[in-house]
């Protein structure tokens, strides 16, 4: 009697179809570019910030420091909006264009998957897992997705992941520093760290474009190639 053959990591839900992922790709590299947009506004409200905090330490006070200094808060609040509003929206169509590259590889390869669909969604959502399991998701669709034979590939995939918890650190580091401060130079220093966990932003997001752009067209492609094990792209 043969022995039964190894059962894959996880096999996949009957039933996944193929549909293409490049409107929500699209969309979610246009908002991805609104979020840096946005973080770029906040940018130039933190210089604000930091300049006016540096004038008050230099002992320059009078009416036009008031005035560029409620101009400052101001922008700053209407930053932190702006860039709350288009991080929630960008996450929404974000998880709706993952979702649906991850039932995509599912049909392109069903082995290569180490985590269930559902934890496509609820992977962002879990304390601790959430600091690795997005990753593989990611990983385990770009792996599936790839030409037949090519191999494995993990350095664009791991660079937006690392910036991105990087981002993460630096973010909380930045408010917790400026809801702390009370003093000018505290503002100040509060202001510029402020500023890196920005641009730092702008690189995570930059990274995440680059990977929602490659991975939507590697499945593209593959759909175009007609080497499919699945139903036809619907």
């Amino acid at each position: 009697m043969t022995s039964p053959m190894p059962a894959p990591p996880y096999a996949a839900p009957p039933g996944p179809w193929l549909r293409s992922p490049a409107g929500l790709g699209r969309a979610t590299a246009v908002l991805l570019g609104l979020v840096s947009a946005t973080d770029l506004f906040a940018c130039y409200a933190d210089l604000l910030e930091m300049n006016v905090a540096g004038d008050i330490v230099d002992g320059a006070i009078g009416a036009d420091v008031v005035d560029r200094a409620d101009h400052a808060d101001a922008l700053y609040g209407t930053a932190g909006i702006a860039q709350g509003t288009a991080l929630v929206a960008t996450a929404v169509v974000y998880l709706c264009w993952l979702w649906r590259v991850r039932v995509n590889a599912e049909v392109f390869d069903a082995s290569r998957h180490s985590k269930k669909r559902g934890w496509t969604i609820g992977a962002w959502f879990v304390p601790v897992v959430n600091l690795w399991f997005p990753r593989r998701i990611v990983l385990d669709c770009w792996n599936a997705s790839a030409p037949w034979g090519e191999r494995e590939r993990s350095g664009l995939v791991n660079a937006w992941w690392t910036v991105w918890l990087a981002s993460l650190c630096v973010d909380r580091v930045a408010y917790t520093r400026w809801d702390r401060a009370e003093t000018a130079p505290e503002l100040r220093d509060a202001a510029r760290v402020m500023l890196f966990s920005d641009a730092f932003d702008i690189v995570a997001a930059v990274l995440a474009v680059v990977v929602v752009v490659q991975l939507t067209r590697l499945q593209e492609r593959k759909v175009l190639s007609g080497e499919l094990p699945g139903p036809a792209l619907g």
